[in-house]
């Protein structure tokens, strides 16, 4: 279902998707994290915040972490992206994490960051950077918000 809504907003184009978890913004609520991405175009609107995950042994700068695709009839964006915040929180002992807004962004203004995570061999592509970190908002295509 939510792969069809994204299909028939930008079919044919690619996107980066970045899923979000409000309770990962303690004292926010999902309506007040949606204003806050369309005011700065992301997220990560505190820069002393630490995410999860942004620590690499390149120590590259990366802005988000998001799953680039092409939006086809095939595509699968949702699947991949509920798999990891389902079982990566399990692998470590901890409960499942609720999707509560997924962040569709213009794949041309964000570049993606080659990197590798401490502990393992493998290169990963999922880190991006924004083109011009100025002009955020102007990266943003769209916000699903999941009920």
């Amino acid at each position: 279902m939510v792969d069809a809504e994204i299909q028939r907003h930008f079919m044919g184009r690619t996107v980066v998707a970045r899923a979000l978890c409000s309770r990962d913004h303690p004292g926010k609520t999902v309506d007040e994290m949606i204003e806050i991405i369309k005011q700065h175009g992301t997220d990560r609107y505190d820069p002393n915040r630490k995410g999860f995950r942004y620590d690499n042994l390149q120590n590259k700068h990366i802005d988000l972490f998001a799953f680039r695709r092409k939006v086809t009839q095939r595509m699968r964006l949702f699947w991949g992206l509920s798999w990891g915040f389902y079982h990566g929180p399990v692998s470590i002992g901890n409960k499942p994490v609720r999707i509560d807004i997924l962040i569709i962004y213009d794949a041309t203004r964000l570049k993606a960051v080659l990197h590798q995570y401490e502990g393992r061999t493998d290169k990963k592509r999922d880190g991006f950077v924004f083109r011009d970190p100025a002009r955020k908002q102007e990266a943003l295509l769209g916000i699903v918000k999941i009920q």
